[in-house]
């Protein structure tokens, strides 16, 4: 009986790892690598002039480590907006009295776009839930305004003052959507276009892309676009700028001038 029990000692033995050493479990299959994308614009400047009557911006992409599957199925969506320089923005309401047009309240709003753009691949509403494109500001229904505090503490009606604001805004073609804007050229490459409007503002615009896939949000890409003056609209205005009293005694000068030349033209005998 010890031959048996000897061979079946030697084979445990052999088959045992040796001392020190550690079992490894079989590799994992790797993660996938998330999606991520670049883009790029038409045209880093545009020069606005006195004949300006709006413009055409091509902004560009490719999607990298794009799932096959959920590309054959079209579940990825790009929104691409475009806002214009921020500032401070005082809405009134108009009131007719008498005959008299005055002011019957005002709402401050701090850092309102002045001019947006949003392209998307599909209606907005299609692409993610509300709550997502409120946290990101998509769409103009989605831009929260930040309402500066009045001194009186009185509380306004702040959100029909921010609605006339978007409406204003809209109405002058400063504020745009359109669904549909952007196509894909092939299975990774994508083009927005957007139309500038002949108000453009000047300054500083940027230019976001915005990726989801199945309705969730992956990543954002920026670009900064400039909206320059040239000619003697820029003259003028970095002479104004730099010599403020200079500028102001000049354009009372100036109408004064004109006011006494037309007088002396069309006078009647």
């Amino acid at each position: 009986m010890r031959r048996p029990a000897l061979l079946l000692g030697l084979a445990l033995a052999l088959l045992s790892p040796p001392a020190g050493a550690q079992l490894r479990a079989p590799a994992a299959n790797p993660p996938p690598v998330p999606e991520s994308f670049q883009i790029g614009l038409s045209t880093e400047t545009i020069a606005v002039g006195s004949n300006f009557g709006g413009a055409r911006l091509v902004v560009f992409g490719a999607l990298d480590n794009a799932d096959p599957r959920i590309m054959r199925q079209g579940r990825y969506d790009i929104v691409v907006i475009l806002e214009g320089p921020r500032s401070n923005l005082v809405v009134r309401e108009k009131k007719r009295l008498f005959g008299v047009w005055i002011n019957r309240g005002s709402e401050r709003f701090e850092s309102v776009p002045a001019s947006y753009a949003l392209a998307s691949t599909r209606p907005i509403q299609d692409i993610a839930p509300g709550v997502t494109l409120r946290q990101l500001g998509i769409g103009m229904q989605n831009q929260a305004f930040e309402r500066t505090p009045p001194r009186s503490g009185v509380p306004g009606n702040t959100q029909a003052y921010a609605d006339a604001l978007q409406r204003l805004k809209k109405d002058a073609g400063l504020y745009s959507e359109t669904s549909g804007a952007i196509e894909f050229v092939s299975a990774t490459l994508f083009r927005a276009n957007l139309t500038l409007p002949p108000d453009m503002p000047v300054g500083r615009h940027v230019a976001r892309a915005i990726l989801f896939r199945e309705g969730v949000f992956v990543r954002e890409r920026s670009e900064d676009l400039w909206v320059v003056k040239t000619g003697i609209e820029n003259q003028i205005s970095v002479f104004a700028a730099r010599n403020g009293a200079l500028y102001g005694l000049m354009a009372v000068v100036v109408a004064v001038f004109t006011g006494w030349f037309g007088r002396i033209i069309f006078k009647r005998d």
